[in-house]
């Protein structure tokens, strides 16, 4: 069980602390799920808003932007149950102990890079090795 961990309003992580420390993990923890329950939100009124919207429209072209209004919000809550996955799995790092830490080379993550992208696994670094890689593969 995990012991409560005090986090004040105004904390950011710093570089001059023990990189994930108790307190920088339960703010990572927070933000995580904090996230996933504005995605998960949105999810439920886009179902409300889909299963509203259920009507027969009888001009072709109202119909046609309607169906293309529908396929796009489709794609983005697929997109965002696909970035709920993500945030499952960095919570689950956190728990292993594991978080924030690059899966390639084990090394600590930026805590810049995980503030703006706290589902980031890899190192800036890691992550443009693998961006590069991946292009000259794609290119074949």
């Amino acid at each position: 069980m995990r012991a409560e961990v005090f986090l004040p309003d105004d904390y950011r992580p710093a570089d001059d602390e023990l990189f994930m420390n108790d307190t920088q993990v339960e703010y990572f923890r927070r933000k995580l799920l904090s996230w996933k329950s504005e995605l998960m939100s949105d999810s439920k009124d886009t179902i409300g808003t889909l299963q509203d919207n259920t009507r027969a429209i009888p001009d072709i072209s109202d119909r046609a932007s309607e169906e293309t209004d529908r396929a796009l919000e489709l794609r983005t809550r697929d997109r965002q149950r696909k970035l709920v996955s993500k945030i499952d799995s960095a919570l689950r790092r956190i728990e292993e102990g594991e978080y924030g830490y690059c899966e390639e080379t084990g090394e600590p993550i930026s805590l810049l890079r995980l503030d703006a992208r706290p589902i980031a696994t890899m190192s800036l670094e890691a992550q443009e090795r693998h961006e590069r890689r991946e292009k000259v593969h794609r290119d074949d």
